[in-house]
């Protein structure tokens, strides 16, 4: 189940704009949320507190659920590498995650609910569901029945994908390249804290 509470407060709180009307949003008013979000100062928070701030931040820009996060930190533990590098890799290969980076969606919430409505299939097969991994290769496109939503029209024309993600605007399609290091994730976040967290 995926993330539906205020998404513009949250970014405000945050800092970082979750979706493009909270950049917008933002613009105007920077500060955080609140009746003196723009005047009151924020007090030191403490190592956990920067921890849990950390982990929350990482958690919404992917609009998944604290179960979801906690597994797949215990997936990445599990795995070889450095655990924080793994985990960023687990979540940019979820299906909505490489929907989004693509540029075939506006936010990570609009590529999630694209993906549930069968408007994507993985090498040939549909797929509704936003937590599928991608693994490096596989295909990624827009059904033939969808092409013509103005909607993808309109992202494949403005699409600007990572080095990790080549598209095809020939036939709407999006080839997931290999997995990313953390230098090419446009994440905002300070994983070591996020690993500290979970490692408690």
């Amino acid at each position: 189940m995926n993330y539906t509470g205020p998404k513009i407060r949250n970014s405000r709180k945050l800092g970082i704009a979750l979706t493009p009307k909270a950049r917008k949003y933002m613009e105007r008013k920077p500060h955080p949320p609140g009746q003196h979000g723009g005047t009151k100062r924020r007090g030191k928070l403490s190592v956990y507190g920067q921890q849990l701030f950390e982990k929350q931040k990482l958690r919404l820009q992917f609009n998944i659920h604290e179960r979801q996060m906690s597994n797949y930190f215990k997936k990445a533990a599990r795995l070889t590498g450095n655990t924080g590098d793994v985990l960023l890799q687990i979540l940019e290969s979820r299906l909505d995650a490489v929907v989004f980076r693509s540029g075939m969606a506006r936010s990570m919430a609009s590529a999630r609910q694209f993906v549930n409505h069968g408007h994507f299939s993985v090498n040939g097969k549909p797929v509704n569901v936003p937590s599928y991994l991608v693994k490096p290769n596989d295909t990624v496109s827009v059904r033939e029945k969808s092409r013509k939503m103005e909607a993808f029209q309109e992202a494949v024309r403005a699409a600007v994908p990572p080095p990790y993600i080549s598209l095809s605007k020939a036939d709407f399609s999006v080839k997931f390249l290999y997995l990313p290091p953390r230098e090419e994730v446009p994440v905002i976040c300070e994983i070591p804290l996020v690993i500290e967290y979970y490692s408690r």
